[in-house]
């Protein structure tokens, strides 16, 4: 049987109640994808969410070359290019919105796709659960709370878990592997004994999304205003789509009459937000940015990925990236363990190639941060360490 020749849907669901190869928690796009790569190797999983559809509103927009690589053997990169906008690259401008630094991307780079594209997460998601439907290798259960997870000795792990509706039955799978995808309060993590590291960047900032046809000011790329007064982020996302983000005071808020005009005065570099008529604010999120990596990501066959593993701000974006190379990193490791008798060992590995590239991208994003705050001096030196 060839890695992308589907097995029957017998094969998998003659699992349910006893054994799986694999159960992964959480069904955002680190877990969905994780399955998808297993199950071009041929190994069956599943994935177990708490939520029964997927989160409607804007969150992760970019994504790098290497990582649509990673699309592209998951099977969904000519879905993905339907919706991604590449983009030219990113600025970091001065109070006045000067140019400090440029760090252009190309329309193609080393691994065949554009250096960074623009996307919306909940399309994304969505691309990536019609692909999980068709793989029989995966069954997703949603709707379901996973309540513990454990593993004794060299043994199959164990994951409890029940209806989030319903008579409260706690049922049980066992697993020859688990895969905590399930975020930054990752109940798998915890089960492991893993902690965080912390690498010093705490900042409470708010994203708007924002869709218009209005003129917007944009040169096609990123801005990043190093401002220590007013730190912004600006992005387009898709042909009437936007995002600013802004350090905001806790007594800043952009509701109401007083909040529209604290807003037109953000975003005027831009837009002029007067004659946008058609401004429709579709997200307004205030955010704690986190730089945070656990100290292991793996125990025994307990496995953490994504923001189960790491958190980073989100300056360089390459959040949701990060937990992407993990999933590709570590299912065809998985892969050769379970089914082709490879040692052991093999997963160790794991941790030893994605975590020092997992802290370097967060060490960038943190530079960043501290740029964007710290005013031109620490632009500069930012720009040094991006170079």
């Amino acid at each position: 049987m060839t890695p992308d020749e589907p097995r029957t849907a017998a094969e998998v669901t003659d699992q349910v109640g006893g054994e799986v190869p694999v159960v992964i928690v959480g069904a955002g796009p680190v877990g969905v994808t994780a399955a998808l790569l297993l199950a071009r190797h041929g190994v069956r999983s599943v994935l177990l969410e708490r939520h029964t559809a997927v989160y409607p509103l804007p969150r992760a927009v970019a994504t790098d070359d290497e990582v649509r690589r990673i699309l592209q053997a998951a099977g969904v990169e000519a879905a993905f290019a339907s919706i991604a906008r590449p983009a030219a690259g990113l600025r970091l401008l001065d109070a006045r919105h000067r140019v400090i630094a440029e760090f252009p991307r190309t329309a193609e780079g080393s691994h065949g796709f554009p250096e960074t594209s623009m996307f919306d997460q909940p399309e994304l998601e969505g691309l990536l659960r019609d692909a999980l439907a068709r793989r029989a290798e995966c069954e997703l259960r949603e709707g379901v709370e996973v309540l513990d997870v454990t593993q004794d000795g060299d043994g199959p792990a164990q994951v409890s878990y029940r209806a989030v509706e319903g008579d409260g039955e706690v049922r049980s799978l066992r697993a020859g592997a688990v895969l905590g995808c399930d975020g930054a309060n990752s109940l798998v993590r915890r089960a492991m004994g893993a902690r965080w590291e912390d690498l010093r960047f705490e900042e409470e900032w708010t994203a708007i999304d924002v869709r218009t046809t209005a003129p917007v000011r944009s040169w096609g790329g990123v801005d990043q205003v190093c401002d220590p007064h007013r730190p912004a982020t600006f992005m387009r996302i898709g042909e009437d789509r936007y995002r600013w983000e802004f350090r905001l005071g806790r007594d800043e808020g952009l509701d109401g009459e007083h909040g529209r005009e604290r807003l037109r005065c953000l975003v005027a570099p831009w837009v002029d937000l007067a004659t946008a008529g058609d401004f429709e604010i579709l997200r307004q999120a205030r955010y704690t940015f986190r730089a945070r990596i656990a100290d292991h990501w793996r125990r025994g066959r307990l496995f953490v990925l994504g923001d189960a593993a790491h958190l980073t701000p989100p300056f360089v974006g390459q959040g949701l990236c990060a937990g992407l190379r993990d999933a590709h990193n570590l299912a065809w490791k998985l892969a050769r363990v379970l089914d082709e008798g490879a040692d052991d060992t093999l997963l160790d590995t794991y941790q030893l190639e994605r975590k020092p590239h997992a802290k370097h991208v967060i060490r960038l994003a943190v530079a960043t941060g501290w740029a964007m705050t710290g005013g031109q001096d620490a632009a500069a030196a930012a720009r040094r360490a991006l170079v």
